[in-house]
Order: C-alpha cells, then sequence, then structure tokens
C-alpha cells in the first residue's frame, strides 16, 4: 500500500474490547469514516480482523502486531500472510506494550512492504523515532511512554521537536503524536502544531459515548489540518 493518507486518526481500544463489542465501536467508526472523509485506522485483537474488515467499508483494518517469519515454520507466531488475508491493511509495531528488537522490527517492516502493509510504528523518544525513520516505516508514533493511558499530553515542544526531527531524516514517513491525548481538543493541539494524526485508546473508550468522541476527534483534526494547510 502506497503511504497512508494523511490527515488521520488511529483508533485504537487495544484489548479492552472484543467481537462484539468491538464490532459496535468500529462501525460506528466506519460511519465517521464515512461521514467526513477522514482516514481512520481501527484497530482490533487478531481474531476479530476478519469480522471487522467484512462488516466495514471505510475504516483500514489494523493489527496489533505482526512476526517476521514467512509461511512455514513458526508455531505461535503471528504470520504475515494470515493477517492480509484475514482483512488487515495495517498494523502497529514496538509499541510499548509489546517491544520488538531491532532486527525484528527492520525485518517486519520489510514483510509488511511485501505485503502492501501500512506500518505504525511506535517510538518513546525522538532519539529513537529518528532511528525508527531510518526504517522506513509509514507512519511513526512517537509517544512518551510514561504518558501512555494518563490523560497528560506531551507538551507542545515536543511534538514541534518531535516532527522536525522526523523530517529531517525521512520526510516520507508521517508524524503520529498520541500519548496522552484524550480530547478533540488534544488531537486539534497535536496537529495544529505539526503532526500528521493522533489516536487514542482510554480518551475514547473513556468516554460519555465513544461514538461520539471518534466523531469530535475526527472532526477536529481536519479543522486543524485546513488551518495548518
Amino acid at each position: 500500500m502506497s503511504r497512508s493518507g494523511k490527515p488521520f486518526l488511529v483508533v485504537n481500544p487495544k484489548s479492552y474490547l472484543y467481537g462484539k463489542k468491538s464490532l459496535e465501536l468500529a462501525l460506528e467508526t466506519d460511519k465517521v469514516a464515512a461521514d467526513t472523509g477522514l482516514a481512520i485506522y481501527y484497530t482490533c485483537p487478531y481474531a476479530d480482523i476478519r469480522m471487522i474488515r467484512e462488516n466495514t467499508k471505510h475504516v483500514i483494518v489494523c493489527a496489533q502486531s505482526m512476526d517476521p517469519l514467512v509461511p512455514g515454520r513458526g508455531m505461535g507466531h503471528v504470520l504475515p500472510e494470515s493477517l492480509k488475508e484475514a482483512g488487515a491493511d495495517a498494523l502497529f509495531l514496538n509499541h510499548a506494550e509489546n517491544p520488538k528488537t531491532v532486527t525484528d522490527l527492520y525485518k517486519t517492516i520489510l514483510r509488511a512492504k511485501e505485503l502492501d502493509m501500512i506500518t505504525i510504528v511506535c517510538a518513546d523518544s525522538v532519539v529513537e523515532a529518528k532511528a525508527v525513520s531510518c526504517m522506513d516505516p509509514d507512519i511513526v508514533l512517537a509517544e512518551p511512554t510514561d504518558l501512555i493511558g494518563t490523560g497528560q499530553v506531551a507538551d507542545d515542544s515536543y511534538t514541534i521537536e518531535t516532527c522536525k526531527a522526523i523530517a529531517q531524516v525521512n520526510p516520507d514517513v508521517l508524524v503520529m503524536i498520541a500519548s496522552g491525548v484524550s480530547t478533540a481538543e488534544d488531537c486539534y493541539n497535536v496537529v495544529k502544531l505539526g503532526a500528521d494524526g493522533t489516536g487514542a485508546t482510554s480518551g475514547i473508550l473513556n468516554a460519555p459515548s465513544p461514538a461520539v468522541r471518534v466523531r469530535e476527534m475526527a472532526e477536529a483534526i481536519l479543522r486543524a489540518w485546513r488551518e495548518r494547510n
């Protein structure tokens, strides 16, 4: 898949939602993607990928990770071809809750390219974000690990510095700033400051209406993008 569209939103329930509940939010997110035209990624557990893909038309279905193996041996690992055939067009890699070695990360990015899958690769510092950018993923998610799930967004200088640093290393890589992002205002601010996209977990799931929060975030991202450009 060619470089992903921008701006974008990642709806990331992690493993808090699965099965029917995951599908319910995916369907609502699909409506938002259709109404706004925004590129929206929806992550789900491996076992739910096919169900989400077969019941949505507009979201980009995103796997939570992947391993660099090829068909054959590899009992218990996540086979890239299996994810692709199930309907995943994107994947997270190197999240703080499931980190990879440098060797495996690079090999997995290469395998994703072979299968035309979008890669969102996590980094917990500006230095790591620059290093990851050299591996040529589609998106670098730069987020201080200690802010994940706290509702506290990284300060403006972090967003500005990170966006500039990644652009200097690899201008083709899109930048996602997300740790602590909880509200539509947070989404607006990080995109206005230079990020290509953002996303959330607790900020969406803990909202009075997760579906409404997704719509608010999508509209805020688009507003910031229009004003910035």
